[in-house]
């Protein structure tokens, strides 16, 4: 059954990897997307697809979600009520050891994965909450269940956002707003590439010798969350590939 036919969904970090895929996938079920991120050529690019391949409308908003005042700007210009927040947006900047850290890229990780994501919670649920109607979906990973050497600083964000989701849910109880996190093992998106600042070869090496999951194995898992009936609420979804059992143990066919 396709509930989200004509819901008005929100997507941060809609331009690449997981968010990308996720709406073209809400697309094709008829939803209405209001789409975010920081390079406005590729939401051009994406609208135009999205608006030829499918019976949808598309919205896109080219900001940077790290900027609170952004943030806001934006959802003051909403003129549609939200049904679906879905908080994507998220990277990671190497696997330093903590004594190594670079305080620029401890600021913008946080900024991005934390204060970015805790914003637009904070400006959209009071009106989900007027409603008393709303899913809130927060992208967490499994780095936010178990934390790794190297991963002091992203594992601290996706810990906090499950921290949020769980405070989030209980902030809002006795309402009728659902509030989910989708936490994914590994996925081969351009996430490597970022996490080790353009470095492809050694991005690509993170993938050797298994089977990733790819950007729509998850965008699946976040429609089905989404497309549950609206008194049925998943608090949390741990993904793997069938070769991963932890954060730190992939099983690679040499």
């Amino acid at each position: 059954m396709n509930r989200l036919k004509g819901k008005n969904i929100i997507i941060t970090g809609a331009t690449s990897g997981i968010g990308k895929a996720t709406a073209y996938q809400c697309a094709e079920l008829g939803a209405t997307l209001l789409l975010t991120g920081r390079r406005e050529e590729r939401l051009n690019s994406i609208q135009k697809e999205l608006s030829n391949q499918f019976e949808t409308n598309v919205e896109i908003f080219p900001f940077d979600i790290a900027d609170y005042n952004a943030c806001l700007a934006f959802v003051n210009s909403l003129s549609v009520d939200v049904d679906i927040l879905i908080n994507n947006a998220g990277l990671a900047l190497g696997k330093d050891a903590v004594f190594e850290l670079n305080k620029e890229e401890i600021d913008h990780v946080f900024n991005v994965n934390v204060h970015g994501l805790l914003s637009l919670t904070r400006l959209i649920s009071p009106r989900m909450k007027k409603r008393n109607k709303g899913h809130i979906i927060n992208i967490g990973s499994a780095a936010g269940h178990e934390a790794y050497a190297g991963g002091s600083v992203y594992c601290a964000t996706k810990h906090a956002v499950k921290a949020i989701t769980e405070s989030t849910k209980k902030d809002l109880h006795g309402t009728n707003i659902r509030v989910s996190m989708i936490s994914p093992g590994m996925v081969e998106t351009d996430f490597s590439n970022v996490r080790f600042r353009g470095n492809a070869e050694k991005a690509s090496s993170v993938y050797k010798g298994f089977q990733p999951l790819i950007a729509d194995d998850i965008a699946e898992i976040i429609l089905f969350v989404a497309n549950r009936p609206e008194h049925v609420n998943i608090m949390d979804t741990i993904i793997y590939p069938v070769s991963q059992s932890s954060p730190t143990m992939v099983h690679r066919n040499e």
